[in-house]
């Protein structure tokens, strides 16, 4: 069963299956050759404004979720983005590629949870 892994695009290990940058910005210091992306998803990544006002403060995830979230929601992209991955998701595994250090507090978290919520 193929499933949606979430890795950061400076991790040495990369895991394998259809790549996907979900950040607005393109990660400072890595090549296009190097990110060997099948896709560019910078429209799902949160807002400049929202992605500012976090800061990536753990103290601020509860609340960065939620505003995430709302703009995943009224994003006229996302269906178009979620049946691309559903589809991916019938060949092989996706990769949600991320920049932010943290593993734990990211937009790439919510997008794969917000995913999980769809196949509920």
């Amino acid at each position: 069963m193929s499933e949606i892994k979430l890795v950061r695009i400076y991790s040495h290990e990369q895991e394998k299956g259809f790549r996907v940058l979900v950040d607005r910005l393109w990660p400072r210091g890595i090549s296009k050759v190097k990110a060997d992306l099948d896709v560019g998803a910078k429209e799902m990544g949160p807002s400049n404004e929202l992605r500012k006002w976090f800061n990536h403060d753990p103290q601020k995830f509860p609340e960065f979720k939620a505003k995430y979230l709302a703009e995943i929601k009224a994003n006229p992209e996302t269906k178009s983005f979620v049946e691309l991955i559903q589809e991916k998701l019938k060949e092989s595994d996706v990769i949600f590629l991320y920049g932010a250090k943290d593993p734990l507090y990211n937009q790439a978290v919510i997008l794969k949870e917000y995913f999980t919520s769809l196949s509920k």
